[in-house]
């Protein structure tokens, strides 16, 4: 399995319970389907660097997680589907990017 990255956002007309649900929609399609999630972080209501759908705000939200390659497919179909996501990105993760992240978290629990 890899080791996966995915930001997405939601349109900035749900409210911030709409919001969370369908972020729990997603995080159970992806265990479902065989994902293991290894972070994830919702970053709320923010400002879009340009506008998307005549939209200037989204609601952002990050999963990390260890998944066959043939669900990133699914997911992306889904997300494309969904009325409710402005856009999305998927990263594999490589070695060293994997390494990093580990560090960063390390580090934020020390802070702590």
């Amino acid at each position: 399995m890899n080791r996966y990255e995915t930001v997405f956002i939601l349109t900035p007309v749900l409210s911030d319970e709409q919001a969370k649900e369908a972020v729990q929609e997603y995080k159970k399609f992806l265990k479902k389907n065989g994902a293991k999630i290894q972070y994830e972080k919702f970053w709320g209501l923010r400002k879009l660097a340009y506008q998307i759908k005549k939209k200037s705000t989204g609601f952002y939200h990050l999963f990390e997680y260890n998944a066959p390659g043939e669900l990133i497919k699914k997911l992306e179909t889904d997300f494309k589907r969904d009325e409710r996501v402005l856009r999305f990105l998927t990263v594999k993760l490589e070695k060293h990017a994997i390494e990093y992240v580990e560090s960063r978290k390390d580090r934020k629990e020390k802070v702590a």
